[in-house]
Parts: C-alpha cells; sequence; structure tokens
C-alpha cells in the first residue's frame, strides 16, 4: 500500500561545500500521542543549520537529518492526547533541533503556539530564535537598563536585528556594528542611534570609534554573536563593570580573556543560550516566550526577512550564510 509522500532537502553526510544535502521524497510518518502533523509553509534558517550541516554546532543531530529549526506550518492532523486549541487548519509556528525543511513536519504539541496577531508566514517563520536570543541575553542574562549604552555586533543578521529592535524598546542608546554598508544600513532602519562599519574602520579601529562615540567611557553591555577578532576587541570597548554577552561564533574562532582584564576592569562575562536558559528553568522559560510573542504582536520584536526563496532554492539560502551574504533572515517558502 502506498503512503502520500512530501519533499525534504536532507542531509545525507556533513560536508564543508553543501555536497552533503540532497532532497529526498519522504513517505508520511505515523502520528503518536501528543504528536502534531504539520504541513510546513515557510521554514527559516541561519548560521547555527549551517553549522550542523559541517558537524560544527553544539547539537549534533543523527544522519541522515533534515536541517531547520523554525517553521510557520498549518495543523493537518493532531494525535491522541493534544490539547484542544491546537486543531486542523490553524496556523502555528512549530520549533525544534531539526526538520524544519521538509513540506511535512511531525512535532510534540508542546513544540507549537499560536502565530502572534499580525505576522505573515515569513516573519513568523523567523521570529523564534532570534526574539527569544535577544530577550534571554538582554534582560534575564545582561540586565539592560533604560539610559544605558549597548553594542551590537552583527547587526544586519537576524540575531543582531533582533538585539538592535529590543535595545531601543528597552530605552537603550545603542551602537551597532556590522561587515558591509547594506547591513549597517539595515541596523539603521532597525532604530540603531549610532553605526560603526567595519568594512571601513576595521576591527582594529572600533575600540576608538567607540570611545569616541560614548566620551571615552565605553558601553554597558556588549552583544556579541561573532566571537573571534570582535570578542578580543569588544573587552576593550567596555565600561569600568561592564557586561559582555557572549551568544555565538559566526567568526569560527573561540575567543578567549585573560581572567586579569576580568578583574581589574570589573567586568563580566556572561554565555548565552537561550535554549538551554528555557530548558533549565522551564517557568521562566516560558514567561520569557510569551513576553517575546508579546512584543512581537506590538510590532517590537519583527524579524527583518531579507531574503525568501522556494524550497527548490533552497541551497542558495545556505550559500548565502556560508558567504556571509545574508543580510537579516533567510527564508524558505516550503509550499507552491
Amino acid at each position: 500500500m502506498s503512503h502520500p509522500t512530501h519533499t525534504a532537502l536532507v542531509c545525507q553526510r556533513l560536508s564543508n561545500d553543501l555536497s552533503g544535502l540532497a532532497f529526498e521524497q519522504r513517505e508520511r510518518q505515523p502520528l503518536g500521542p501528543g504528536e502534531v502533523r504539520l504541513q510546513v509553509i515557510a521554514a527559516a534558517i541561519g548560521f547555527p543549520d549551517l553549522l550542523m550541516t559541517r558537524g560544527g554546532y553544539q547539537h549534533k543531530p543523527a544522519l541522515p537529518f533534515v536541517p531547520g529549526m523554525e517553521c510557520c506550518a498549518r495543523v493537518l492532523e493532531v494525535g491522541p492526547g493534544v490539547d484542544a486549541w491546537i486543531q486542523p487548519g490553524l496556523r502555528v509556528i512549530g520549533s525544534a533541533k531539526e526538520g524544519a525543511l521538509s513540506q511535512e513536519r511531525v512535532l510534540p504539541a508542546r513544540a507549537l503556539r499560536p502565530v502572534p496577531e499580525g505576522l505573515d508566514d515569513a516573519h513568523a517563520a523567523a521570529m523564534s530564535s532570534q526574539g527569544i536570543t535577544a530577550y534571554v541575553s538582554l534582560v534575564c542574562r545582561g540586565q539592560l537598563a533604560r539610559g544605558e549604552t549597548l553594542l551590537v555586533h552583527g547587526a544586519g543578521g537576524g540575531v543582531g536585528v533582533a538585539a538592535v529592535r529590543l535595545g531601543v524598546h528597552l530605552g537603550a542608546r545603542v551602537i551597532a556594528t556590522a561587515s558591509s554598508p547594506a547591513k549597517i544600513a539595515v541596523a539603521r532602519a532597525h532604530g540603531a542611534h549610532e553605526t560603526i562599519d567595519l568594512s571601513s574602520v576595521g576591527i582594529a579601529g572600533l575600540r576608538d570609534r567607540v570611545r569616541a562615540l560614548t566620551g571615552d567611557r565605553g558601553v554597558d553591555v556588549v552583544y556579541d554573536p561573532v566571537g573571534g577578532d570582535l570578542f578580543d576587541a569588544s573587552v576593550r570597548c567596555l565600561a569600568w563593570g561592564g557586561r559582555l554577552l557572549v551568544v555565538g561564533f559566526a567568526d569560527g574562532r573561540i575567543p578567549t580573556i585573560a581572567a586579569n582584564q576580568i578583574l581589574i576592569r570589573g567586568i563580566s562575562v556572561l554565555g548565552v543560550r537561550a535554549g538551554e536558559y528555557g530548558r533549565r528553568f522551564p517557568a521562566l522559560g516560558a514567561d520569557n516566550q510569551v513576553q517575546v510573542d508579546r512584543l512581537a504582536a506590538q510590532g517590537v520584536l519583527v524579524p527583518h526577512v531579507g531574503h525568501q526563496l522556494d524550497l527548490a532554492d533552497a541551497l542558495a539560502g545556505f550559500q548565502l550564510l556560508a558567504r556571509r551574504e545574508a543580510i537579516g533572515r533567510v527564508v524558505i517558502r516550503m509550499t507552491p
């Protein structure tokens, strides 16, 4: 007996050049208790998804796997024991560590939530990881206060745009850095008060530029999803008692810091793993997600979707990420 099939982009083997990715026709899997079958409308991909295809991310799925963590989808079918609010036809956001680049996806009901009011499919697909990362970073870990100065790196990317928008909303003065004039323009469009184009001043010139913008004081908080040399320079950009938020290592080099710098300047270096924060503190994690969705509905944590591609062109989306050319989020349209 034949079963319905659907198209998925599958990582068949790990590779640094995307050669391990291929399209497959997959059979529909049965639903278990508490599970929901989804028709995926749009899926967002980001740097962590690219790293997973290389084996370079902290989560290492068993091969073969379908990349993509977050999606906007429509409920097709519910399994036994699913909460009554989840009904066929409902538009939802689904989040898991893998599986989004598939026209059908089965997720546990606990991984779903309603789409915040006012978001279209592409923005709903793209809001989850960047929104919760910015919120946990600035509110929970960094405790950013009104009137403080925030330095956001990678401000033309998804998590950077979210930090710029949230920082402005929280009443901070936001200085944004990015690696090209086009990305700087995006940061400005999303509210950054000052910008630093690293393609012009270089990382070596970052400290002097920040000091000039802050009256030689430095910044209170640095939001760093880049790492590498930019992390090293960021330490020198902090005011006394400042906080450096370690969000990621898009640069590829994991930096280190001398302990005497932390002591002498009274600074704090804080790691941010938004997903792990929610797993370790479930009640706080659930409330954080409610706050992120509320801010999305209010127009604050709305992502910048810079690229929308059809599923057939999904490899081009990964190439944008690999070449560091993505501006904002990359969204893959999963349905014709």
